[in-house]
């Protein structure tokens, strides 16, 4: 990366919670706010923070409570949808954004969605990496099986211990074989499959992580539309969500469209990292374009 980083930590809402932070870019730039998903941590987006500065962006990467350096609280309550949008807004009013714009991939996707349908006015532009709206998700898996028997791993996740035992046996054998197999060949290297390793083996890391499963249940997805424009990248090849999810999200855009990577993966973003800068690039700038005419 030729962007310099900054790294910082803070200190979020009534629980305490401290969150790890990773910024680049001219101060006195746009924001936009960059969320990774399962099992990852804000080093996912190595790959697309020179892009996206030299677009003219300053953007920040929160490693998200329960992952990385950030804090990793115990209680499941902790991980329910709204107290993580509920960092995000933490995060820009750190940054002075008053609006801001997101990019969610996963579970950083889902967050994403669900704060621009809670707090229409302060987004800009959502751009979402395979990562299904939080309303369309169980009316979507309900009605197609082969969906529900991709997701029974959401099932196992809501037993207690036994998934975090599984996950840490053998250096974290499953959890780099889930990334690995489930990807083209060679897309993650040995060097960022020891970085994942190091933010997995943090104590009360596989809890945390977990957790944010756990808390499903507790979540009440909104079905208010996005009012902000919506770029959706899918890759197709993934083997966790199928495309129609895609399809399904849209229901929830005012203003939405989906860009396809057939030959893409689930980690469409490590697998097309130029591709995925430059789709990301385009979308956010049609936005800074808009408000300077």
């Amino acid at each position: 990366m030729a962007a310099a980083l900054q790294h910082r930590i803070l200190t979020l809402g009534t629980d305490g919670v401290t969150l790890h932070l990773v910024t680049a870019g001219p101060a006195d730039a746009p924001l936009v706010i960059l969320l990774h998903g399962f099992p990852e941590y804000w080093g996912t987006w190595r790959r697309h923070v020179d892009t996206l500065v030299d677009a003219g962006w300053r953007i920040a990467i929160p490693d998200q409570r329960g992952y990385g350096e950030s804090s990793k609280p115990e209680a499941v309550t902790c991980y329910a949808l709204d107290t993580l949008a509920d960092d995000v807004m933490g995060i820009a009013r750190h940054m002075g954004a008053s609006r801001f714009s997101l990019v969610g991939h996963d579970w950083g996707g889902m967050v994403a969605w669900h704060l621009a349908a809670r707090e229409p006015e302060v987004i800009e532009r959502l751009a979402i990496l395979n990562a299904p709206h939080p309303a369309s998700f169980l009316p979507f898996t309900l009605t197609h099986p082969w969906q529900m028997l991709r997701s029974t791993y959401v099932g196992f996740f809501q037993l207690p211990w036994i998934p975090e035992a599984l996950l840490r046996a053998r250096d974290f054998a499953l959890l780099e074989t889930a990334l690995t197999r489930s990807a083209r060949p060679g897309t993650f290297s040995d060097v960022e499959l020891a970085g994942y390793r190091t933010a997995w083996s943090a104590p009360g890391a596989l809890r945390a992580m977990l957790n944010w499963y756990r808390a499903m249940p507790l979540a009440q997805p909104l079905a208010t539309p996005v009012q902000a424009p919506v770029r959706i990248v899918w890759g197709d090849a993934d083997n966790a969500l199928e495309p129609g999810l895609a399809d399904a999200a849209l229901r929830y855009c005012l203003d939405g469209h989906v860009v396809r990577l057939p030959r893409a993966s689930h980690w469409l973003h490590h697998e097309e990292p130029d591709q995925v800068s430059a789709l990301l690039a385009d979308f956010l700038r049609e936005g800074k374009s808009a408000t300077t005419k």
